[in-house]
């Protein structure tokens, strides 16, 4: 039988741990797969960052928008179903984990006014 919400499982074990344990990070790629591994490399590597407007989490080639669980990335836009828990980007996992870790970069400023400049 499959777990009804692995999401949520796994989610309010780190927000009670208030870190990665071994079994959560074998929780988190259990459900999520290699986009859960590439989530807590990217928490562990402080690429997750909040602005007064957006959080954002620096890929490999962009930075994307994580808003409400959703992305601005094209795994997000064309490969995910929206109504699966179980998929998400690892942007948005990333954010996920980051928030409950309290491992956010949080910077006091618009992230559009850092957008013009780049």
């Amino acid at each position: 039988m499959s777990d009804p919400n692995p999401v949520e499982r796994w989610q309010a074990a780190l927000e009670e741990e208030g870190e990665l344990t071994p079994a959560i990070v074998e929780r988190i790629t259990q459900v999520h797969g290699d986009r859960g591994v590439r989530a807590i490399e990217a928490v562990g590597e402080g690429r997750v960052k909040t602005y007064k407007d957006f959080t954002i989490v620096v890929g490999y080639r962009d930075e994307y928008i994580v808003e409400d669980g959703g992305c601005t990335c094209k795994d997000s836009e064309y490969n995910l179903d929206p109504e699966d828990p179980t998929e998400q980007c690892w942007h948005a996992l990333a954010v996920a984990i980051a928030r409950r870790i309290g491992h956010v970069d949080y910077h006091d400023m618009w992230y559009s006014e850092v957008r013009e400049f780049l």
